[in-house]
């Protein structure tokens, strides 16, 4: 009876919170603010989409979605703007200092437009400015518009130049309005400097505004992904490539080449601009390339390799054209400095310290158990292909060699021109 009781209580006790917990979903009356700034792309789309899930089952009061935006990725703005358009709850976008491109956009797409004092809204010319991209994104600006009862004209007019509205634009000249431009021509509906104030003056109760943030980790991939720090990474991780090449040994240059393509790769995966299929293609590529380090001769693995690597590259990026030019630009500079290596490296006291070329005399307290002196000005067969370290043949013995810088292909013949230690010095035989 004891444990019947015991039951019963705790079932009512468990009822009675499970009820609590239900009405309070029900009747949550708290505003929820996202925030959309700086470049609109696929990290932008993906944390709006993000946070706009989170919040969905909570019963929001309304949403409020501050934009302050140069513009970014149309293909990204639509699908921000397709999941502003479909919500079931009122929606306010706050010009927060600017909406300019494809924030102008996103800024039509709420039920209410609310302007900060000196903000503006305008200039959504789409580039490249072909006649095609022209036509399909002033006939979304159009559609949109309609859809939320704005002037369609006088949005089309922020895109397309050949737009005149009397009294508002002349053609050849894109739109730009400031706030008070903005509420005289209603495409605001009111202009407040804070969240309270904007609530208070479309006459929505609230008991709580709470703010979404971006996470520090998606606001450093967001960051990287700009295409310009994208092509600053391809150059290092390339360049990094050519250092470690001329380093005997895995050293800083294989270390920085790997940081520099994870974070390539790690940023664009996180920010949804490619999948695990471009980074695969980069990893093929790379194990190619090490193939043709193992078994020298320049084929097939090494062509294949380099081809994986600049299609997981390109794959990766949200910019194709970019990715391409970039990549070109990291492949002439990496040639270049290689070339430098080879021509001038020995002259340079730095180029020391990657290809060992410290003497260790017997005066400086160094001894070795191996005396090559032997073979100086001896001839013999590059056993391996050098780059500019490898192994070759001489009176039928192998030793471990180095170059001047230069590479020799496995197979042709070599000659013995210093000893330094234990360190054999060659040059390739010119017939």
């Amino acid at each position: 009876m004891k444990l019947k009781r015991l039951f019963i209580i705790i079932s009512i006790i468990f009822l009675l919170i499970f009820n609590s917990m239900i009405i309070f979903a029900q009747t949550n009356e708290d505003v929820f603010v996202i925030p959309i700034k700086g470049e609109i792309d696929k990290a932008t789309y993906q944390f709006v989409k993000r946070e706009l899930k989170n919040i969905e089952d909570l019963n929001p009061k309304a949403i409020i979605f501050e934009i302050d935006t140069y513009g970014g990725y149309i293909t990204e703005a639509e699908k921000i703007k397709r999941l502003i358009v479909e919500l079931d709850v009122p929606t306010i976008s706050f010009v927060n200092t600017k909406a300019e491109s494809a924030g102008v956009l996103l800024t039509i797409a709420s039920d209410k437009v609310v302007m900060a004092k000196g903000s503006t809204i305008g200039s959504a010319e789409p580039i490249p400015n072909t006649e095609k991209t022209l036509s399909y994104w002033v006939e979304e600006l159009r559609s949109t518009a309609i859809t939320k009862g704005r002037d369609p004209e006088l949005i089309a007019s922020m895109a397309d130049k050949s737009i005149e509205i009397e009294g508002i634009v002349k053609e050849g000249r894109l739109l730009n309005l400031n706030y008070e431009k903005a509420k005289e021509l209603n495409l605001a509906d009111i202009i407040a400097n804070d969240y309270e104030e904007l609530l208070a003056d479309l006459n929505i109760d609230y008991d709580e505004i709470r703010t979404s943030e971006m996470d520090f980790i998606t606001r450093i991939a967001k960051f990287i992904v700009n295409p310009y720090v994208l092509s600053l990474l391809l150059i290092i991780g390339f360049l990094a490539i050519v250092v470690e090449i001329f380093t005997l040994g895995f050293g800083a240059g294989g270390s920085v080449a790997i940081i520099a393509f994870a974070l390539y790769f790690g940023s664009n995966l996180l920010v949804g601009n490619t999948g695990w299929a471009a980074l695969l293609i980069f990893i093929v590529g790379i194990i190619l390339l090490l193939i043709e380090a193992i078994a020298p001769g320049f084929g097939v693995p090494g062509i294949g390799g380099i081809a994986c690597i600049g299609v997981g590259i390109v794959l990766a990026s949200p910019d194709i054209e970019i990715a391409i030019i970039s990549v070109v630009i990291a492949i002439v500079v990496s040639i270049l400095v290689a070339y430098l290596f080879i021509k001038y490296g020995q002259k340079s006291p730095y180029f020391d310290k990657i290809i060992l070329n410290t003497k260790q005399e017997g005066n400086s307290g160094y001894s070795s158990a191996i005396d090559n002196r032997k073979y100086l000005y001896k001839e013999g067969i590059a056993l391996t292909t050098l780059r500019p370290s490898g192994t070759i043949v001489v009176e039928d013995d192998r030793l471990d060699a180095v170059t001047e810088g230069q590479f020799i292909v496995k197979g042709e013949r070599i000659k013995v021109i210093k000893i330094e230690g234990s360190k054999v010095v060659v040059r390739k035989i010119e017939l």
